[in-house]
């Protein structure tokens, strides 16, 4: 059942998603001009017979006063104790979400984010100026939740019940990301697949989440690859790459170059750079050349990637450094933790 409901002085709560701002008119209802006032009404609640319609009118007029008021502690009272006496009342989740909100502004989430929870899971929806309250609550639980199975819980129910309401594109992407924060990584990977499997993966803008396309591209194709190009240890990888390049050996080289997300790119650059990947053989490199290398890895090398100077590959730019990474991809524990030749770098470090 879809109940309309019209509202009075209740401004609504800001969403984490820039398409769904939403906030209450005020109505031409009568302002109560007093605390006297106020009483009237609250007389009239416990004494007479009303109707669910004339109760419902006299209880938001006390609401949208305390509201204005900001008396933030007796609006929690009133609604909460009236949706405790009157379990029936069909407008409840209009009252618990004037809670929670008055709980968002002492600053209380958690009891906000309980509110919220509860008007999903007892009360029926209700509409407030065409938006609906269930759909308003999953706004404000996914931005205040901090707890990744709850937000994946929101986001699904999202989702579900409200397709029409978000950019499912982005939701796929955020969905995913909490599943990678709750260590769900089977379930990670497919809704990182459903994403880039949206018409605008390619060329939506996601906040806080830039590249947002080619992070879930490189975590798929990774995981479908082969990976027998990785390394248990940076020393057996570095090894290994420095008695290929003694050896002239370019087709042992190309066997080593990592065959998902391999890059070459100069040091103003960055993995982003659209020009940056890059296929070549290193045959074509090193023919006719004198290459050398570095006994040691460069002192700028870490626990989780490192670089090894190379020089001798033409007569433009002579020096390369080869880039080495700690594989991070928890989703196999054989793989996780090896190293792989990520990619090179043109010419002497910045």
């Amino acid at each position: 059942m879809k109940i309309i409901l019209k509202t009075v002085g209740m401004f609504l709560f800001l969403s984490i998603f820039s398409v769904t701002f939403f906030s209450c008119n005020k109505t031409n209802t009568t302002e109560l001009s007093s605390q006297d006032t106020f009483l009237q009404y609250k007389e009239a609640l416990e004494t007479q017979v009303l109707t669910p319609e004339q109760k419902y009118s006299v209880l938001n007029k006390m609401t949208s006063f305390l509201l204005d008021q900001k008396n933030y502690q007796d609006l929690i009272i009133l609604t909460t104790k009236w949706v405790d006496e009157n379990p029936d009342d069909i407008y409840n989740s209009w009252w618990l979400l004037q809670a929670a909100h008055a709980y968002l502004s002492l600053n209380s989430e958690p009891v906000a984010e309980y509110y919220f929870d509860r008007i999903l899971h007892t009360c029926p929806d209700l509409y407030v100026e065409g938006k609906s309250i269930h759909f308003i609550c999953l706004q404000n639980l996914i931005q205040i939740s901090k707890t990744p199975s709850h937000r994946i819980k929101y986001f699904n129910e999202l989702i579900t019940r409200f397709p029409q309401n978000i950019n499912t594109t982005e939701l796929y992407l955020r969905l995913a990301i909490e599943y990678e924060n709750d260590y769900q990584w089977d379930k990670a990977l497919k809704t990182y697949a459903l994403f880039v499997q949206q018409p605008d993966a390619t060329t939506i803008q996601i906040a806080g989440v830039p590249d947002a396309y080619k992070k879930a591209r490189q975590l798929i194709d990774f995981n479908s690859s082969s990976k027998d190009w990785t390394f248990e240890t940076l020393n057996g990888l570095t090894k290994a790459v420095q008695t290929a390049i003694k050896n002239y050996d370019a087709w042992t080289l190309d066997k080593y170059k990592a065959k998902v997300n391999f890059f070459t790119m100069s040091w103003n650059k960055d993995e982003n750079y659209t020009d940056s990947q890059d296929d070549f053989s290193m045959a074509n490199w090193m023919y006719g050349n004198s290459i050398r290398f570095s006994p040691t890895l460069d002192e700028s090398s870490s626990s989780n990637e490192a670089y090894l100077k190379t020089w001798g590959w033409n007569d433009y730019v002579s020096t390369w450094y080869f880039y080495f990474r700690k594989i991070d991809f928890p989703l196999n524990p054989e793989i996780n933790g090896n190293w792989e030749w990520a990619g090179i770098y043109i010419g002497n470090k910045l």
